[in-house]
């Protein structure tokens, strides 16, 4: 252990200084004049700012800047707050409105880039310039029309200048979202500059990403469900830009997207709930669904598993299943510890959740996230399936991974069954978790059966098995104890357990960004003796 600690800080050294001589090197004039070495070209293809409605979330009340004082905007900035960010990639120039005089805008951008002109680690992180690039020539009717020659001039150049830092930097981003961005931004400046070379540069990237980040299934290798969604917009939004201008689509885009697609249908589209697995918080996504039907759009999908995750829907209830692994090490930045974990939904509301994801990665709140006993699933001696070492940056990755022994999905008219077994706990704890989960759709009755089958002989290890409520839900135990009654909005449960004590406890859900609410825990608890160990469960609809 003090070895691989020894060699974890090493290597977390030679990180930092590494990342200090590249900010030295970016940082020179010698890299100044080398991606400033750019043969002029005028601005040809303006899009229309209405191609990017599938990555944009506009504001209701659009921004009027005729009162902004242009020579203190880029003054007195604090570089670690979040609207830093959002003032420097210009995101926000969706949301200006259109009756906002040009020569303020491009006031603004021209003293931005008399500051700004040269490489800056804050003001030129990848996210942050591919987005501005996006922003800038998304707007030309605020950011370009009617500018004189010398603003024309200076815009073009500055452009096509970020462009080749993205070209030169973009292969050694480790952050697959930053890359994603940065080559629609260099797509959009290669149709906009009709430049073949920028062109085929994000086309041929483009496929790079696709090939090396999706399974052969073309599933996010993260097996994260919010990737799968910011996959998907970014890829329309690079097909649309390309059917715009007339140029040709290319097969393996229409492939992608097409099985994106069908993961998007089944696991959003008509969906009132997030699938809270791996990484993935609640999300709004109507617009998106807008824009997919305007453009013509439509996905249909007709399996019920699909990136290891399965799903059954009814009309009236919903129930959602990780039977997946582990992603690679290299796609595990944003993977939680919950196989097995499941989520069941009625009438549009969740009966039985996880409990989210805390994004912001320093955070002690992304660890407990993450862990095991955050998830509807079981946990060993209060530890998690998965453990996770520490990565460059601070990152946390999965470090020993597990197998999925069995994966059964049964489903007719009346009936689900769904079966998923793991060795997670085998080399600690001598013990396979195998879990079934019937539904009973007649008459709402959802029956569950975890089996901790020893294979080494241990015995007297603690379990918990968990079942997150939704914030809001309001639980009871009864006065024998023998059952826990659940108040939803729109329905009232039942939970019982046979032989096994069964209690409630207050937790914490992280399925809204960037916060936490307090929610209601139900958990079987109990330890394991030298024989397999039987635990049934049931929810009833009263």
């Amino acid at each position: 252990m003090k070895l691989k600690n020894s060699l974890g800080f090493f290597k977390n050294f030679k990180t930092i200084i590494n990342s200090e001589i590249k900010k030295f090197y970016l940082s020179t004039s010698f890299y100044d004049e080398k991606i400033s070495r750019i043969v002029s070209k005028k601005l040809v293809y303006k899009s229309s700012p209405s191609v990017f409605d599938c990555i944009i979330k506009y504001n209701k009340e659009k921004i009027n800047i005729g009162n902004l004082n242009t020579d203190l905007i880029w003054k007195n900035q604090n570089i670690n707050n979040i609207s830093y960010k959002k003032l420097h990639n210009f995101f926000w120039l969706f949301s200006v409105d259109l009756k906002s005089s040009k020569k303020i805008v491009q006031s603004i951008i021209k003293s931005w880039i008399e500051k700004n002109s040269k490489y800056n680690d804050q003001v030129w992180e990848l996210d942050i310039l591919s987005k501005r690039i996006i922003s800038w020539l998304s707007n030309t009717r605020l950011t370009y029309e009617d500018g004189d020659e010398s603003f024309k001039n200076d815009f073009n150049f500055v452009i096509r200048k970020q462009i080749n830092h993205l070209i030169n930097q973009v292969n050694k981003s480790d952050t697959l979202d930053d890359k994603i961005i940065s080559c629609s931004a260099i797509i959009l400046g290669g149709l906009s500059y009709q430049d073949k070379n920028f062109l085929n540069f994000g086309l041929n990237l483009l496929r790079k990403i696709i090939n090396n980040s999706l399974d052969k299934d073309l599933f996010p290798r993260s097996r994260n469900l919010r990737q799968l969604t910011f996959y998907f917009k970014y890829l329309v939004l690079v097909r649309e830009l390309l059917k715009d201008s007339q140029n040709e689509i290319p097969d393996y885009l229409d492939e992608t997207l097409y099985y994106l697609g069908q993961g998007y249908d089944l696991f959003f589209n008509n969906l009132k709930f997030s699938c809270l697995f791996n990484g993935n918080i609640e999300s709004d996504n109507s617009d998106f669904d807008f824009y997919l039907k305007s453009k013509g759009y439509k996905f249909k999908c007709t399996e019920n598993v699909i990136g290891n995750y399965a799903l059954l829907k009814g009309k009236k209830i919903c129930l959602a299943m990780d039977l997946g692994e582990p992603p690679d090490q290299k796609f595990s930045l944003n993977y939680q510890s919950g196989p097995l974990s499941f989520e069941l939904n009625y009438l549009g509301e969740k009966l039985v959740c996880n409990s989210g994801y805390f994004q912001n990665e320093r955070h002690q709140l992304n660890k407990i996230s993450r862990s095991t006993a955050s998830h509807s699933t079981l946990v060993l001696d209060n530890t998690s399936v998965s453990q996770f070492y520490l990565g460059n940056n601070d990152k946390k990755y999965v470090d020993k991974s597990f197998k999925i022994l069995t994966k059964k999905i049964f489903s007719e008219d009346n009936k689900w069954i769904l079966n998923g077994s793991h060795n997670g706990y085998l080399k600690r704890f001598g013990i396979i978790h195998d879990r079934v989960i019937e539904v009973l759709l007649k008459d709402f009755i959802i029956k569950g059966s975890d089996r901790l089958l020893c294979k080494k002989g241990n015995n007297s290890i603690s379990f918990e098995i968990r079942f997150h409520m939704y914030p809001g839900t309001k639980v009871t135990k009864t006065v024998d104890g023998s059952n826990i009654l659940i108040d939803m909005n729109n329905s009232g449960w039942k939970f019982t357990c046979e032989n096994h004590s069964i209690n409630y406890e207050t937790g914490l859900f992280f399925g809204k960004k960037n916060g936490y609410l307090e929610n209601q825990n139900i958990y079987i608890s109990g330890k394991t003796s030298e024989n397999d160990e039987k635990v049934n469960w049931k929810f009833e609809k009263i």
